[in-house]
Parts: C-alpha cells; structure tokens; sequence
C-alpha cells in the first residue's frame, strides 16, 4: 500500500519543529529515522495531513557524557550510539540492547528519540529507559519540561507528549563503582523480529559481594514496558543467591498481563518472561562479579 497524501515540510530547528507542531496540532507527525512512522503510513494505520522533516537539525544529533551519565540527542542515529565505545563504558545497556534492534539497515536510519516516542510495548530502547530511570526532554513553542520515564509511557503507541511537543533529548543515569554488570536479552521468532519477550538487568555489588544496587524489566508483557523498582529493593544485601531472584522475577511475570496471539499465549509469555528475568539477573550478577 501507499501512503495516503500528506503535506511535507524541513524544520531546520527545534524551534521551528515546535512552531509547526503548534500550529497544525494532533494532525502533524515528526519523521527523523521513520523505521516505524514510514511502515505504519504505508499500511495506511496513521495518516497525518503533515509531515515534519527534523533529520537536519543538528542540535538534535549529539552524545555528551558527565559523571553521572550520558545525554543523547533525539536524533541521534541508533549505529552511532552503538559504535561509542566511551558511551558503552558509562552506560553499558544501551549499547547490549542495540544488538537486538531490528537489523543493520534499521540502525542506520533510526533514532534514540524516535524509538522512545513511538512507545512500542516490546522495543528494546524503552525498557532500557524504564530500566535506568532516563529523563526525557520535552520541548514546545512554550517551553521546556523533563519526563521521567516511568511517567513517559502510557499506553501501547502512546507516551505522556502532548499534540504540540516533541523529545528534545534523553538523560540516561550511569551506575558508579567498579562492580556493577548487566544484561539484556530477548526472545523473538527470528533475530530482528518484535520481541516475544525481553529482559534487562543491572546490579551493583560491594566488595563483599553484596547486592548495593539493582534494577530490573521486562518488555513485551504488556500494554507497556515495566521496571520492578520495588522488587529490585529487596535484592539489595542479598547475595542474589538463585532462590531470592527467583522470588524476585516470579513475582514479577506475575504483574504482567500478556495477550496471547499466534506466536504465544499469554500463559507462555508469562512463564518466558519469568525466565528472561532470571538469567538477565544472574548474567548482570556474573558480570559485576567478574569486575570486583
């Protein structure tokens, strides 16, 4: 299918992105990689009367790093932030979950930003956000504000943007401390595909062996992508010994309300997502072991 016809316009700034998001309000769409606009279009699932061209506007494209973690503009390619060593040094579970995005092709064209905006239940850059706690940048013709993650996602497709916002840039939180190790891992129908179900995992532990930090999420489960902050609380002065995470990711899957479809029922998706969990934690275990 074809898309069905559309006004096409350049913003050269975020400031005029805004100003044309304003005006045209809920009927406007921004496109930077399009890996997931273009298709939907194409099947004719959203058709916008306008379409906002961002890819030119540079200040949109950057990776700066501080001491606490890593700010990525929203138009950042997907490759560029897989391929920075320093970033994956600071913020390791951007760059393992990148692996599993789509494919080369899909890389090259889509955006950090892009990927939070659209909110797919399954993605892998938003459970990442869940996961560490991002804060997303939101600009409008009025003004600026800052979104935690877990007030970003709302709904399958939908975030907590408004008709005349668009994300300006993501703060992704780093970890401190020579011991701390994670993981990422999904299950798809062939490498590329929508996840079925995926796991991240990132702990924290002491010279001691000791469980100091931990955070945990499971995407493709729901109408969402979920951390267990609550959950991963009482991992902490564990040892993360086998039976307390599998206390811990039982208890999670639980959560969950998972549809069923041709490819899983939602009592497999459930049980996978316990799983992924438990070996996306003991892989991070493993990892932070290796390091202290």
């Amino acid at each position: 299918m074809k898309a069905a016809s559309f006004e096409y316009s350049r913003a050269t700034s975020i400031t005029e992105a805004c100003e044309m998001l304003r005006q045209d309000g809920s009927d406007v769409k921004l496109i930077a990689g399009g890996q997931s606009l273009a298709p939907m279009m194409a099947m004719r699932l959203t058709r916008p009367s306008h379409l906002v061209d961002i890819n030119e506007i540079g200040a949109l494209k950057f990776i700066s790093l501080d001491e606490d973690g890593a700010r990525i503009g929203a138009c950042t390619r997907q490759c560029v932030v897989a391929k920075d060593d320093a970033l994956a040094a600071r913020v390791p579970l951007l760059r393992k979950a990148l692996f599993w995005v789509g494919h080369v092709q899909t890389r090259n064209r889509g955006t950090v930003g892009g990927s939070l905006a659209h909110a797919d239940p399954a993605a892998e850059l938003p459970l990442v956000a869940q996961v560490l706690g991002a804060q997303i940048k939101v600009r409008s013709s009025t003004g600026m504000r800052v979104v935690n993650a877990a007030d970003f996602f709302v709904g399958p497709l939908t975030t907590a943007l408004e008709a005349h916002e668009c994300v300006e840039d993501i703060y992704w939180p780093a970890w401190a401390g020579r011991g701390t190790g994670s993981s990422f891992m999904e299950v798809s129908r062939r490498h590329g595909d929508f996840a079925i179900i995926e796991a991240c995992a990132q702990v924290a532990l002491d010279a001691d062996g000791r469980c100091t930090r931990a955070s945990f999420g499971l995407g493709g489960g729901g109408t969402i992508p979920l951390a267990f902050p609550r959950l991963a609380e009482r991992l902490t002065g564990t040892r993360l010994e086998d039976d307390v995470i599998n206390e811990m990711t039982q208890a999670a899957a639980a959560k969950l309300d998972p549809g069923g479809d041709l490819h899983a029922s939602a009592g497999y998706r459930k049980h996978l997502a316990a799983v992924l969990a438990t070996r996306a934690l003991r892989a991070a275990h493993a990892e932070a072991q290796a390091k202290t």
